[in-house]
């Protein structure tokens, strides 16, 4: 190439160079960069290799450069800045469409937050409600306004432990269990509507006036019905010892699950810490969940675990992370009231909980708790109409709901009459009627006399927390042949019975000399009633020795005991129950073994209670002087 087309050739790279750096930069950011660069008096020469050094310290931002290039190392320094432009450029290039794409995302974001804002806005300016829901919420409240009157169980219900009839001793006791500085678990034993609920109740609040107790004044009173109380196995909930909601299949807080943090939720146990806890109908609970509670009251905490908490995780709430490391506090006092029989309680709980047994109560306690009920009424009883409900029934609350049944037919016979305005009067007539159209039956059908009778005796029983009067009658005839005789017993009283029969044989062949296989012997127990173990021993030999010797036996007497081989009578249980159902049955004296003689039975002060170590102790309360005399002649 000519030197002149050459050197045209360099000109024209060397303007396209400067427009390009130009177009890069931009006029005023070229301009001062160049400056800073010392290369702004080199790019304005007009001697090309002075311009392409200026270009050099520009491009490649290096200020020290001094060696202006020769004209044979143009071609090599132009590659080199348009290189070195070409990928600044590219950089340029994908910068901007960086920042356009930011900025449309940051504006899609602003509209987004701005949309969120609006609806946020709106909910706060309308609210949640809907012409539906306040609808529905009027007529909540007008339901609230409208309530019928308070139920007579309310009313009537005991508003102190004084008032609760029949249980001073049971009341005493749970009283002072918690007075202790050191109070126990308590379960409550008793048949229902006695007043087992009611004095757990107001236990608390008695205890509070009681200096140095430990409960505060704030202290909770948390009651429960254990026959309601549900649990999930996988303890997905349990509303009773608490449960984890995790953040996934549960709902835990909306603001948790989007951290996906599990949130523990408190059960009652919490709830009663520092206070009592009362399981009504604690026999109802499940095994298992009655020993996941036992561990509960050892702890005094319930521990929480989940899949999902993470303690490194420092978005955890405090009080979550507290619950999970720590535990739920869970200090409190369990009692617990049931039906039924303690058997029926986990041992493994029953052990570390103090029990209280509340009676059975008397007829003279119904009487005295249907008078006072009546008083509260406003209402005039007939003494008669007091003693029918104490013949039917043993329970405070039931006894209770006959009086209002009373109550009901009183006021609605007298509007009928029209007599409205007079003071009503419950008559026993009046109550004969609600007691059958109740279909209930008197509590001991035993009839009982002065009258000596041959082959039947009064034997004691257990019913529940309630004794009864067991009716059992033999009949023997001489054996076809000698040593040929039958025995025939109820198949419903039970094999142990049965083996009394054989005891009682034996025994009567030891004291007598009679042979029972001389004889076909029945025995009966009337309305054929299971006899549960061997207390019915003493009553079986009776039945059978007066069948046999034809000795009348007293019929206001009711005995109790097993009887051994040795002629001895040995120790029962049940003996506070069955002196009560021979009180209800109209008997006034019992024979007991003597090992039970230290057994309750202040409650019965009218009843003469006897006691016997063996047979020679026995006969005299059943047989006549004279048919004693003769036993023991002919044993002698």
């Amino acid at each position: 190439m000519e030197p002149e087309q050459q050197s045209t050739e360099h000109h024209r790279r060397l303007s396209a160079l400067i427009d390009l750096v130009n177009r890069v930069y931009g006029t005023e950011k070229m301009i001062l960069k160049a400056g800073k660069l010392e290369a702004l008096s080199l790019i304005r020469s007009r001697k090309p290799a002075q311009q392409l050094l200026g270009l050099q310290r520009l491009v490649f931002e290096n200020p020290t450069l001094s060696e202006i290039p020769a004209e044979e190392e143009y071609p090599h320094v132009f590659n080199e800045l348009e290189e070195e432009l070409a990928e600044q450029l590219a950089r340029h290039s994908l910068e901007e469409a960086l920042e356009l794409k930011i900025k449309e995302r940051l504006e899609e974001q602003h509209e987004e937050y701005l949309l969120e804002v609006k609806k946020e806005i709106i909910r706060e300016w309308s609210g949640v409600e809907n012409p539906q829901t306040l609808k529905k919420y009027a007529r909540t409240e007008k339901m609230f306004a409208q309530q019928l009157s308070r139920s007579a169980q309310e009313m009537l219900r005991p508003a102190g432990l004084d008032q609760i009839i029949g249980q001073s001793e049971a009341v005493t006791a749970l009283v002072s269990k918690l007075a202790s500085p050191y109070p126990p678990h308590i379960i409550l034993y008793g048949p229902p509507g006695v007043g087992k609920t009611t004095a757990a109740r107001l236990a608390l609040k008695s205890v509070l006036k009681i200096p140095g107790a430990i409960f505060s004044e704030e202290a909770p009173f948390v009651e429960v019905d254990g026959a309601t109380l549900r649990w999930d196995p996988r303890e997905i909930a349990d509303p009773l010892l608490g449960s984890v909601h995790d953040p996934i299949y549960q709902g835990a807080r909306r603001n948790l699950v989007e951290g996906g943090i599990p949130e523990p939720k408190l059960g009652l146990v919490s709830e009663a810490h520092g206070g009592i806890l009362f399981i009504d109908e604690i026999g109802e609970m499940d095994f298992a969940l009655q020993n996941k509670l036992l561990k509960v009251l050892e702890d005094k905490r319930v521990i929480f675990d989940s899949a999902y908490y993470d303690p490194t995780d420092t978005q955890v709430p405090k009080y979550i992370r507290l619950l999970f490391e720590q535990g739920a506090p869970a200090d409190f006092v369990l009692i617990g009231a049931t039906t039924r029989f303690p058997e029926a309680i986990s041992p493994a709980f029953r052990s570390r909980c103090s029990a209280v047994y509340f009676e059975p109560l008397t007829p003279v306690e119904i009487e005295e708790i249907v008078h006072s009920s009546a008083a509260r009424l406003n209402l005039a009883i007939e003494p008669e109409a007091a003693r029918l409900v104490s013949r039917y029934t043993c329970e405070g609350r039931r006894a209770v709901n006959l009086l209002v049944d009373a109550y009901g037919r009183a006021l609605y016979e007298q509007q009928c009459r029209g007599e409205g305005g007079q003071k009503l009067l419950i008559s026993a007539a009046l109550m004969q009627k609600v007691l059958v159209s109740n279909r209930l039956y008197p509590l001991s059908p035993v009839s009982t006399g002065e009258k000596a009778e041959t082959g039947r005796v009064l034997a004691l029983g257990v019913s529940g927390f309630t004794g009864q009067v067991l009716e059992i009658e033999a009949l023997a005839f001489p054996a076809a042949a000698p040593g040929r005789g039958s025995i025939r017993f109820n198949e419903t009283a039970g094999s142990m019975a049965r083996d009394s029969v054989f005891v009682a044989a034996s025994l009567l062949r030891k004291l007598t000399g009679v042979d029972l296989k001389d004889f076909d012997l029945h025995l009966n127990v009337v309305g054929g009633g299971n006899i549960d173990g061997p207390s019915a021993g003493a009553a079986i030999f009776l039945a059978i020795l007066s069948a046999v010797k034809e000795l009348p036996l007293r019929q206001d007497c009711a005995v109790t005991g097993e009887i051994s081989l040795r002629g001895q009578l040995k120790p029962v249980g049940g003996i506070t129950e069955k002196i009560y159902g021979a009180h209800l049955a109209g008997l006034n004296k019992v024979v007991i073994p003597a090992e039970n003689e230290t057994e309750p039975s202040r409650r019965f002060p009218g009843m003469k209670i006897a006691v016997a170590g063996d047979i020679e102790g026995l006969l005299p309360h059943f047989l006549s002087r004279s048919a004693v005399q003769q036993l023991r002649t002919k044993e002698s």
